[in-house]
């Protein structure tokens, strides 16, 4: 079971508890309400405010994280396949001789590194492919510095080796940022500011001669899709939320590769 089943999972449980904890609410206010308490005014107004405006925070804490964590990555895909043409462009530098199987492994490497995102979520496939593109950074990198010292200049040292180093050092930020989410923590505590939240509006809506289906249908849908895009921006190769349309950098930087 991936990712994405997980989502609809905790959306779909979060919907029906959120439901429960709305009616829960409700039919306490009105037990306290037939003891001789009024829910409407039982001076509880700012403890409600309190939890809904705790809620509200956490949310938005959440969003913002998951979303600053999927425009990082956007943006790593970007420099990484920056990083890859610019050190393949830099082989013209080496002695015509070595470039031939240079290019070749750059080739290789840069098939990897799509088949890498390509395989998700067959994690088996995954670390796979990240072993092997690893396998080829190892020779890329040998081949270059034996290369880079054949051809007896100093610039060209500087120039193709720090090229292969910063894209090295990109693919293993990329790989690192995928395993950067949210602690699983705030995703607990997340729920159940939700149903705490729930319930304080079911008690409040004791009041009222019957339940608000439109409100216990709202409050519980509009909660569930907030999470659901929560989990789909941390998890963006998973469900709607793609990264798919920046893949296209790297692919064109592997089309001008012949």
């Amino acid at each position: 079971m991936n990712m994405y089943t997980y989502s609809w999972i905790i959306a779909l449980f979060l919907f029906f508890a959120v439901l429960l904890m709305l009616e829960l609410g409700r039919r306490i206010g009105k037990r306290r309400k037939r003891e001789g308490m009024d829910p409407g005014k039982s001076g509880t107004g700012p403890v409600d405010a309190a939890v809904f405006g705790l809620l509200g925070l956490l949310i938005a804490f959440t969003f913002s994280g998951a979303a600053s964590r999927f425009d990082a990555r956007r943006i790593q895909i970007v420099d990484e396949a920056n990083a890859i043409g610019t050190a393949y462009l830099r082989v013209d530098l080496l002695p015509p001789e070595s470039q031939p199987p240079i290019r070749e492994l750059f080739r290789q490497y840069t098939d990897q590194r799509i088949a890498v995102y390509q395989a998700i979520p067959d994690l088996q496939r995954v670390r796979q492919t990240l072993a092997d593109s690893q396998k080829t950074q190892s020779q890329l990198w040998q081949l270059g510095v034996s290369a880079a010292r054949s051809a007896s200049s100093p610039a060209v040292t500087s120039l193709v080796i720090p090229a292969m180093n910063d894209m090295f050092d990109l693919a293993n930020s990329r790989t690192a940022a995928g395993f950067m989410h949210v602690p699983s923590i705030v995703f607990i505590v997340l729920l159940g500011m939700a149903g705490a939240s729930a319930l304080l509006a079911g008690f409040g809506m004791a009041t009222d001669k019957g339940p608000s289906l439109l409100h216990y249908v709202g409050f519980a849908l509009v909660m569930s899709l907030v999470v659901l895009v929560i989990l789909d921006l941390e998890f963006p190769r998973l469900g709607f939320i793609t990264l798919e349309e920046f893949d296209q950098y790297i692919r064109q930087v592997r089309a001008d590769m012949g």
